[in-house]
């Protein structure tokens, strides 16, 4: 449930709301925005008949939240979050790119990637170290010395990065290195692995698995949330259909409807989406006009000869055209691209 308190609350009226429902057993959260603090009770709605909220002084009323996912929830936080890292507000007006290879291959090929994601205007570096892939034998990632080539790469450029943490053992080594975790697909539902991560204080950006529903995608959001780590990014990255000719198919309804649902932000991946490169672009600018605070695009110096996805990486010539097309289209719907 929560609580929201009247626009005349003081400090003194919340705190003896949050020592009420500390003593009945709840975990608080609160929430304050500009008008008003709202406070979140987690716990065992059963306790809730031994006290009079509304009789204490500032409460306006209390409101049930119905939805299993409680800190997600737009009921607990109306306006939309803003994600701060290094200088950046991932949210709000402002759309972010973040772009990269697949996999760190070699100090030269993401040093050039790098410069050339930088130079057409995105804000944050992607690369995995990690790589999980379908078959074994397919190349794996240069793990740690992946992460010292970002490390090296955010020197030389400013760009932030976002690289995958694949389990509980190599999540200090990620975190040590990395501006923001990303949980990828296969580890939406990993839910040790998301305990951990919500013990980091860095925002994790956390993809929709294939076949999860909006609410199974949210509650996974719920379990960092509850850990202590509210800064969550949702990413859409395409789900399963019986459609087979592109990688995955992208669900553009996703965008709207988690921000009917969460105060959340939302990106947008449409490089795995699609699996093929020419239909990055159109999907690119499909999310933003549906409202996507962002976009995780695949970017190669040269695709045909790309270790990992190389079919749906973008060359520098299609992604600082599709980069040219978004900053015409971003203020059209009365937004930006940072």
């Amino acid at each position: 449930m929560i609580i929201v308190m009247d626009h005349q609350a003081n400090d003194a009226h919340i705190e003896a709301v949050v020592a009420r429902l500390a003593r009945a057993g709840f975990q608080i959260h609160l929430s304050q925005g500009v008008e008003r603090t709202i406070i979140g009770a987690i716990g065992d709605k059963t306790q809730l008949k031994n006290i009079s909220l509304e009789a204490i002084p500032g409460v306006e009323k209390v409101v049930p939240v119905l939805q299993p996912y409680k800190l997600a929830s737009r009921a607990f936080h109306e306006e939309g979050t803003l994600i701060r890292v290094g200088g950046l507000k991932i949210g709000g007006d402002t759309i972010h790119v973040i772009a990269g290879p697949c996999a760190v291959e070699s100090r030269n090929q993401l040093l050039e990637a790098a410069k050339i994601v930088k130079e057409a205007g995105a804000t944050m570096l992607r690369g995995g170290a990690f790589k999980p892939r379908t078959s074994p034998y397919s190349f794996q990632g240069l793990e740690e010395e992946g992460l010292k080539l970002l490390a090296e790469a955010r020197e030389a450029t400013g760009l932030l990065i976002v690289t995958e943490v694949m389990d509980v053992r190599t999540l200090p080594m990620v975190a040590e290195y990395a501006d923001i975790l990303q949980i990828g697909a296969r580890n939406m539902q990993n839910y040790f692995l998301l305990r951990e991560v919500a013990r980091v204080d860095k925002p994790v950006l956390l993809k929709r698995a294939p076949s999860a529903t909006f609410e199974e995608w949210l509650m996974a959001a719920e379990y960092i949330m509850a850990g202590g780590n509210y800064k969550v990014i949702l990413c859409e990255r395409g789900i399963r259909s019986y459609e087979n000719y592109t990688r995955n198919t992208l669900d553009l309804s996703a965008i709207p409807v988690i921000k009917h649902l969460s105060h959340l932000p939302v990106l947008v991946d449409p490089s795995h989406a699609t699996g093929k490169w020419r239909f990055v672009p159109a999907m690119a600018k499909a999310a933003i006009a549906a409202g996507a605070d962002g976009l995780l695009i695949e970017v190669h110096p040269n695709p045909p000869e790309a270790l990992c996805d190389g079919p749906q990486s973008l060359n520098p010539d299609n992604f600082s055209s599709l980069m040219v097309d978004l900053k015409q289209l971003a203020p059209a719907l009365g937004r930006k691209l940072s």
